[in-house]
């Protein structure tokens, strides 16, 4: 028996050099109990979660691309799950309803002015840059008000750089999973 018939295949690609990449044993580890969440029906884990889900960053590990695009399509797949976890128990009516005034507040935030959007940090601390906030801000304004074209990978992928005084960084990625959750019942 050669010694890839005994070992494991790594199920996403390495990083090499001094690039780093997530540390394989936390990935493996969270990807089993996901799977395990769901193929069970358990509801100890959720989109939320598997959104949320984070790993230290090392060299040798999993490549970061490969691993966020595994995640959002798991993340997905609980989303599905949850939606008709929640058709059945409220009815349709009342998703519909949840989700529309779920985007309702999101879009309220969004359409503030601009550069007042979201809290700002202290003018000696760094926050996300104002300006390329408020540029996606203005673009999932459309989405949710016009149907302009906006994908969940879309979403997920935005990131910012830091300036001081910027906007605070926990409140914009709050509105941004509110944003993935709300594409995702609606998908």
């Amino acid at each position: 028996m050669t010694t890839t018939e005994t070992a494991p295949l790594a199920p996403f690609p390495t990083t090499r050099g001094r690039e780093k990449g997530y540390e394989k044993t936390s990935v493996d580890e969270f990807l089993l109990r996901a799977r395990s969440a769901f193929e069970s029906g358990a509801t100890e884990m959720t989109a939320e979660d598997v959104r949320r889900a984070g790993f230290r960053l090392v060299r040798h590990g999993y490549a970061i691309s490969a691993v966020d695009a595994a995640l959002g399509r798991i993340e997905d797949a609980f989303a599905a799950k949850e939606r008709e976890r929640a058709l059945d128990g409220v009815g349709s009516h009342v998703w519909i309803e949840q989700t529309r005034e779920s985007a309702q507040e999101i879009l309220d935030r969004l359409s503030r002015p601009a550069r007042r959007r979201f809290d700002r940090v202290g003018p000696l601390r760094y926050g996300y840059r104002v300006d390329e906030v408020d540029l996606v801000a203005d673009k999932i304004a459309r989405y949710l008000e016009t149907g302009e074209s906006v994908t969940v990978d879309q979403v997920r992928a935005v990131a910012f750089r830091m300036e001081r005084g910027g906007y605070r960084e926990a409140q914009v990625d709050a509105v941004l999973d509110a944003v993935v959750e709300v594409m995702l019942a609606v998908t």
